[in-house]
């Protein structure tokens, strides 16, 4: 732990740092909690980068902990050789996003490296498009994605497109720890840095490229022209980025009743509509349902703020109800679509790929299985799927796809490196539009995928523990699991218990011992029983704690009664942990 009360201190006797943020540290003088949770610790980078709450201090978002980010970022970019490449950036609709991108704009320039900055907010997909697009070195988002109104962050990504992974990841970050002066880095005026060219604004021209290739990804635009006056689509970008991609996707390949929820169809950080806008949360679709029951809509579709993840709502034809779809259910349903449609166009190659993360739901391995493609398993965060996308291009082996991961996500087509909620929401229409034409939705086709191949139910539980003593809870939890592999959970028998810290698989029955194959990562993984699965893992966003689990029955009804079961079982062991 830093000493805490010197770097304060520093922080606001250092002329170095501005007035408004002096006076913001001076009215927490007579909170020592509060400003330990500010200066006990370097905001660190995750799976997604940095993500803090904004404000004043070393574990806050704000302008001095991104000029260090950027510092860092440039000084490796430099010892890499990758200065004249530059770097794009793009940025969502939060509170000091505009300001975070300028800044790191112009800390970029004042290593003499090119930032090519977006004119206004973008979906983060198109930040991935961009950098592959300019051929630059890297890229920066500045976003918090879907966390709540008080957070911002910085995602980092690499000439590939994908977020960055070893051994860049590890030797930007080394470069950032290394900066302990913060009044050290370097900045210079935007004016400057345009007038030596070195900060220049990219818009339309990159938009027109990225929709392009969106576009492209249409499997079958004969059941769209069928169907485009027919399907009724509901959308709210939840006061993000994606209004204006979204709807410009629907319009050019055909949809012709598209209706925004007007409450959160402009940007807004404060988020006024939803506390948490998130498209994995019931709340984020209050409005967007209200509009979908008056215009009859087939389905209903939230992005979140920075267009990556998409939530879903589809119509019952039977009930009328509209049916949540979990990123599980969503991701698979698009898996089978568009396998299905290159399956017909006999478009599968023999080292076809599907690609998940490890905690996103077995029915993927099932669709892949039945179009005869190779299931690709990879750690938590899409820039592993990514990295596999890389992989293939580098080895000539391998043809990617589809890939995604439980936590509302999905890619595919290869032209970005990251999820792409602009093109899930034209997939789903497009699917949508199709199944019309053989009189289902696509609720119905989603009971038909479950009784082609089982009936996987898939949970999340996340307990939340901020703060230090939080952080601590965290980790001693997962030691816990890590030291006391359970035996049973909710009836279901352990079969074999894998640790991808250590790089072990262990039989339960014969304690026989494999590695996992993947990189080392903090995460418990248990294979049961009757095809149930449970993974334990810190979150790489958000301070908490997340249980993902997951069973097959031979029913809706089964299946809920067993994922009940799963459920109370990992309650009640968590419990006596808490």
């Amino acid at each position: 732990m830093k000493d805490y009360m010197k770097i304060y201190r520093e922080w606001l006797s250092n002329p170095y740092f501005d007035e408004e943020t002096k006076k913001e540290l001076r009215g927490i003088a007579d909170d020592e909690n509060e400003i330990k949770e500010r200066f006990y610790m370097d905001l660190e980078f995750g799976t997604a980068g940095l993500r803090g709450i904004i404000g004043a201090g070393i574990n806050r978002m704000n302008i001095y902990v991104v000029r260090r980010a950027t510092q860092g970022l440039a000084n490796y970019i430099i010892k890499q050789g990758g200065t004249d490449r530059g770097v794009a950036i793009a940025y969502d609709s939060r509170r000091m996003s505009p300001e975070f991108a300028d800044e790191a704009a112009r800390t970029l320039a004042a290593n003499g490296i090119i930032a090519y900055k977006f004119e206004s907010l973008r979906p983060t997909p198109e930040l991935s498009f961009a950098v592959r697009e300019l051929g630059c070195i890297a890229g920066i988002n500045v976003t918090a994605s879907h966390n709540p109104p008080e957070y911002n962050g910085y995602k980092v990504y690499w000439e590939d497109g994908a977020q960055f992974t070893p051994p860049h990841d590890k030797g930007v970050t080394e470069e950032v720890l290394a900066i302990e002066d913060l009044s050290t880095v370097k900045t210079m005026s935007a004016s400057e840095a345009k007038a030596m060219g070195l900060y220049k604004v990219i818009g339309a021209e990159i938009d027109d490229k990225y929709i392009a290739n969106v576009k492209a990804q249409v499997v079958n635009q004969d059941a769209i022209n069928k169907m485009q006056d027919s399907i009724k689509i509901v959308y709210t970008p939840l006061h993000g980025t994606g209004n204006i991609p979204v709807r410009r996707v629907l319009h050019e390949i055909g949809f012709t009743h598209v209706y925004v929820v007007p409450e959160q169809e402009l940007p807004d950080g404060d988020f006024p509509t939803v506390g948490y806008p998130n498209p994995e949360a019931e709340e984020a679709f209050t409005l967007g349902l209200k509009l979908a029951k008056e215009k009859n809509a087939d389905l209903l579709l939230a992005t979140d703020p920075d267009a990556d993840r998409l939530g879903v709502y589809v119509r019952d034809a039977k009930s009328g109800d509209y049916i949540p779809l979990t990123g599980n259910m969503s991701g698979s349903l698009l898996c089978e679509y568009v396998l299905s449609q290159k399956a017909a166009q006999n478009a599968i190659p023999s080292d076809g790929q599907v690609v998940k993360s490890i905690v996103s739901t077995n029915l993927i391995d099932a669709v892949a299985a039945g179009y005869h493609c190779n299931l690709v398993e990879c750690l938590t965060g899409f820039k592993w799927i990514g990295q596999q996308i890389l992989k293939n291009e580098q080895t000539g082996e391998g043809h990617y796809m589809f890939g995604m991961e439980e936590s509302y996500g999905c890619l595919i087509g290869t032209y970005a490196r990251d999820k792409d909620a602009v093109s899930a929401t034209a997939a789903l229409c497009e699917a949508a539009a199709y199944y019309k034409t053989k009189n289902m939705t696509l609720w119905d086709a989603m009971v038909a995928i479950y009784e082609k191949y089982g009936y996987y139910k898939d949970a999340v539980k996340s307990v939340g523990l901020s703060g230090i003593e939080g952080l601590e809870k965290i980790q001693s939890i997962m030691e816990f699991f890590r030291a006391n592999p359970p035996e049973e959970v909710g009836g279901c028998r352990v079969l074999s218990a894998r640790d991808y810290k250590m790089d072990t698989v262990k039989d339960m029955a014969t304690g026989e011992m494999k590695p996992t194959g993947l990189p080392a990562s903090n995460v418990l993984y248990y294979d049961m029983d009757d095809n149930a699965w449970l993974c334990v893992r810190p979150s790489g966003t958000e301070p908490k704690i997340k249980f993902y689990y997951g069973v097959k029955g031979s029913s809706l009804e089964d299946a809920d009664a067993k994922s009940e079961a799963l459920e109370d079982g990992l309650t009640a062991l968590v419990d006596k942990l808490l």
